[in-house]
């Protein structure tokens, strides 16, 4: 069992193991609103957005964080202003959006010359290297994110399921869909330096695919989906550490390892083409 105690030993894998989990939990809860509104697309757009936020900031000499989030949180309101218009699909607007935002960050670095560590890692993860500043942040991010969908959780359930009858009951589903917005981007920014721009969708969205495979209750779908965000997160460690390989695409890889065999087991019981064609349905307890 010396395999599994002796990472420990090191700072550097405990530090990875903590941000993992808070990430892997943040973008499993965030991730079952994503999936449930048919929003997928939209985390690996605003990864991107946020990046060329990022960018933007670090030439004009602001935080990270700071610029990265401001700009996420724009992008996220802005395309949610163009497709409440109807005129133009949401799909689109991300595309738009989203993309803008990054061809920026990459044309601020060229013209540099130069690709600093800080977004290599932010392109492409490095949580071995991951900072106590970025545990704080991620666990600040986590329990703002925590609060906001529990003072919000019916409203959110409301306008995630049935937006239109929503906005006939009264609800304000402007101002909570404005409020996800800025959970998601705050999210992704604080995930970012985990699993980079190119990794962080897959941990938004396949947890809590995984978990709809696995309950037809809302209220269980969210802690599965966390869960299965923090274990995977563990795991990849374990086989990033071991084999030497990047991890996050070891965390990626073992979602995804994960949902093979979630949606193998379904397929054959059944019950995978049901659940799959029916992602809104679900009974709320």
């Amino acid at each position: 069992m010396n395999w599994l105690v002796d990472p420990w030993r090191s700072g550097i894998f405990v530090r990875g193991v903590l941000g993992a989990v808070l990430a892997g939990g943040l973008c499993g809860v965030v991730g079952t609103y994503v999936v449930l509104r048919r929003m997928s697309y939209i985390g690996h757009g605003l990864s991107h957005a946020v990046f060329g936020g990022a960018v933007v900031g670090y030439v004009a000499g602001n935080s990270f964080y700071l610029a990265g989030g401001l700009w996420g949180v724009l992008s996220a309101l802005l395309i949610n202003g163009v497709s409440r218009t109807r005129k133009v699909g949401a799909d689109a607007a991300i595309g738009i959006v989203t993309t803008a935002s990054f061809a920026v960050g990459v044309a601020l670095i060229s013209r540099g010359g130069r690709f600093t560590r800080n977004f290599e890692a932010a392109l492409f993860g490095n949580i071995l290297g991951i900072t106590v500043t970025d545990l704080w942040v991620l666990a600040g991010v986590a329990l703002a994110v925590a609060a906001a969908l529990f003072f919000l959780y019916k409203q959110l359930l409301f306008v995630t399921f049935d937006p239109e009858v929503a906005g006939a009951y009264g609800v304000r589903t402007g101002m909570v869909d404005a409020v996800f917005s800025v959970v998601l981007a705050a999210a992704i920014l604080a995930s970012m330096r985990v699993l980079g721009v190119t990794l962080i969708a897959a941990a938004i969205v396949t947890p809590a695919v995984v978990a709809r495979l696995s309950t037809s209750s809302f209220s269980r779908m969210l802690g599965l989906a966390a869960a299965v965000g923090i274990v995977t997160g563990v795991v990849g460690m374990y086989v990033s550490w071991y084999a030497d390989v990047a991890s996050g695409a070891t965390i990626t890889l073992t979602a995804a390892a994960l949902f093979a065999v979630v949606y193998v087991r379904t397929l054959v019981v059944g019950r995978a083409g049901r659940r799959l064609a029916a992602l809104t349905d679900l009974e709320v307890r």
